[in-house]
C-alpha cells in the first residue's frame, strides 16, 4: 500500500475508493514519524488524513488470533469544531452503517471490518478536544498506534510532541505490535512566526516532514488569478476561489486561498488606526544621536520592551523591541542592558514601565523596578495606567500627521509590536446574536506586553499630557502637528 504510484486510486474496501492529489500521494507514503499537509481551503486535507488513518490500520499486521488491531486519536482545539468539522468528515467518508457504531457518550468510533485474507480489522478511532483540561490529561496516558490533529495551527507545539510519545505503544507485541506509528496533521497556513513556519521552513528537524500543497489562486501584479496546479478541483464547484475571495481582505486571499503563510486579523483591533503601509518603515530605522532614547516596559512573567525616539518635528520612531516567553525580570533586565550597550550606546535613556511594577512579589522583596536599578538601569513608573489614557496616547500619535507624515513610525525589527498593532492585539468577539459585539478590554496574548510596553514608553514621554490639554497656538511645533483622527 505504501508504493501505490500518485495517479493510482487507492482501494481501501470493496465498497471505498480514494484518488489522492499528488502532494497527498507524496505525504500518504511517507514514514516520518510527524508529518505536516498544509494547504487552501478546499484540498482535501482533512479527507486524506481520514484516508490515511483508515489504511494504516487495515495495513495493521494481525495478531496471533487474525485481528489486525488499531487505536488512532483525532484531535481539534475545541469540541465545538471537532463535532461541526472533523466528526462529520469522518463519518461521511465512514459511516456507522458500513464501518460500525459511534458512541456519543465517549466519542469514540468502533470500526470492525473483515478483510479478502480471512483477518478482520477492530479500529478505535478516540475523538478529542483541548477545550477541556481533565481530557489532555488523558489523552497524554492513552496508548494510541496513531494520531491526527486537525487544523494544527491552533495546537501548541507541546501536545504534538507529547502525542509523539504516545503512538507506537498500541497494540502489544503479543498482538502483532504497531506496524506503523505517527502524528499526521493538517493546517491552513500559519504565521510566518508559528513552529509550524519553524520547524517546515527553517529547521527542518530529522523524523518531521512536511508538505505544502499548491494554493488554489496565485497573485500576480497585485491581482489573483486561478492557480493551474491547483488540487482537488475536480470535488469543487467551479470557479470555488474567485467567487469566495469576493470581499475579503488580501491577507485572507492569500492565507486561505493561495496558502502562503501570513496574518488574518481576528476579532476588533485595539488599534484600528494602524495602517501596515502607513506606520512601518520600509527599511530599518536607526537612532539618532543627540536625541534622548525612551523606552518602555510591560512586566510579568513575559517581560518587553519597545524602545523609541521622539523627532524634534514631533514624529515617533519606534526602533526596536525586546519579547519574552517565561523569563523572570533579573534576566531580562541583563538582556535589556546588553542591547542598550551594544546597539544605542552613548544616548541617553528614559525607562518608563508599568507602575503595576512598583509592588513587590511575595516570594522577593524586591519590585521589577528595584531589579532593574540594581541591574544600572534607572527606570520610573509611567505617570498613568489608565487603560483609556494608554490606549489614546498610541492611537493619537498613529494618526497624526506631521508635514505630510505619520507621526508614528515602526521599524521593521518591531516585528511583533507590528502584528500586535495591526489585529494580533484585539477585543475578542462575543458569541452572541445579531449586531456583532465584543468584550470590554482586550485579550491578552503574546502580543499584548509589547504593545502595552509601547503605551507606557509614549505616555512616560509626554504623550499623555498632551491629550489631557487642548493645544495652544504658542506651543511647541510637535505639540501643533495635525491629527487626522479629529479631523
Amino acid at each position: 500500500m505504501n508504493t501505490t504510484p500518485p495517479d493510482t486510486p487507492l482501494l481501501l474496501t470493496p465498497f471505498l475508493h480514494y484518488k489522492a492529489p499528488p502532494t497527498i500521494a507524496r505525504f500518504m507514503k511517507s514514514r516520518a514519524l510527524y508529518r505536516g499537509l498544509m494547504g487552501p481551503v478546499g484540498s482535501g486535507k482533512s479527507s486524506a488524513c481520514c484516508m490515511e488513518l483508515m489504511q494504516r490500520a487495515l495495513a495493521q499486521a494481525p495478531g496471533p488470533d487474525g485481528v489486525r488491531r488499531a487505536r488512532m486519536a483525532v484531535v481539534r482545539n475545541t469540541y465545538r469544531e471537532l463535532k461541526d468539522t472533523t466528526l462529520r468528515t469522518w463519518l461521511s467518508w465512514f459511516p456507522e452503517k458500513t464501518f460500525g457504531p459511534f458512541s456519543l457518550t465517549d466519542l469514540c468510533h468502533s470500526v470492525n471490518l473483515p478483510r479478502a485474507d480471512g483477518s478482520s480489522v477492530e479500529l478505535e478511532v478516540l475523538f478529542r478536544a483541548l477545550d477541556r483540561p481533565q481530557d489532555v490529561k488523558k489523552l497524554l496516558s492513552l496508548e494510541l498506534t496513531g494520531a491526527w490533529i486537525n487544523e494544527a495551527r491552533e495546537m501548541p507545539l507541546s501536545i504534538v510532541e507529547a502525542l509523539g510519545d504516545r503512538v507506537e505503544r498500541y497494540p502489544a507485541g503479543r498482538d502483532g505490535g504497531a506496524t506503523w506509528a505517527g502524528v499526521i496533521m493538517d493546517t491552513n497556513p500559519p504565521d510566518s512566526d508559528h513552529w509550524w513556519y519553524r520547524l517546515a521552513e527553517e529547521t527542518r528537524p530529522k523524523g518531521w516532514t512536511f508538505f505544502r500543497q499548491p494554493g488554489g489562486l496565485l497573485e500576480q501584479c497585485g491581482e489573483f488569478c486561478p492557480n493551474p496546479a491547483a488540487e482537488n478541483l475536480e470535488h469543487l464547484p467551479p470557479r470555488f476561489y474567485l467567487r469566495r475571495m469576493n470581499g475579503k481582505t488580501p491577507a485572507h486571499v492569500r492565507v486561505y486561498y493561495c496558502a502562503e503563510y501570513g496574518f488574518v486579523q481576528d476579532g476588533l483591533p485595539v488599534y484600528p488606526e494602524f495602517s501596515d503601509a502607513r506606520n512601518v518603515a520600509a527599511a530599518e530605522l536607526g537612532p539618532v544621536d543627540g536625541l534622548p532614547l525612551y523606552v518602555g516596559l510591560d512586566f510579568g512573567l513575559t517581560p518587553a520592551a519597545v524602545l523609541g525616539q521622539r523627532l524634534p518635528t514631533g514624529r515617533w520612531h519606534f526602533l526596536d523591541e525586546l519579547v519574552s516567553t517565561d523569563m523572570g525580570m533579573v534576566r531580562f533586565a541583563g538582556l535589556l542592558g546588553q542591547l542598550l550597550q551594544d546597539h544605542y550606546g552613548g544616548l541617553a535613556v528614559e525607562i518608563w514601565g508599568d507602575p503595576a511594577g512598583m509592588a513587590r512579589a511575595q516570594t522577593d522583596e524586591r519590585t521589577p523596578f528595584d531589579i532593574l536599578r540594581a541591574q544600572g538601569l534607572a527606570a520610573r513608573p509611567a505617570p498613568s495606567n489608565d487603560p483609556l489614557l494608554r490606549r489614546e496616547a498610541v492611537a493619537a500619535a498613529l494618526a497624526r500627521d506631521v508635514d505630510g507624515l505619520p507621526g508614528l513610525v515602526l521599524s521593521p525589527r518591531c516585528a511583533t509590536l507590528r502584528k500586535g498593532m495591526a489585529g494580533a492585539w484585539h477585543y475578542r468577539r462575543l458569541q452572541v446574536a445579531g449586531e456583532a459585539r465584543f468584550v470590554d478590554t482586550p485579550d491578552k496574548n503574546r502580543f499584548s506586553h509589547v504593545c502595552e510596553a509601547a503605551q507606557y514608553l509614549l505616555l512616560g514621554a509626554g504623550e499623555g499630557r498632551r491629550l489631557l490639554h487642548q493645544d495652544r497656538p504658542d506651543n511647541a511645533r510637535q505639540a501643533r502637528s495635525v491629527n487626522r483622527a479629529r479631523g
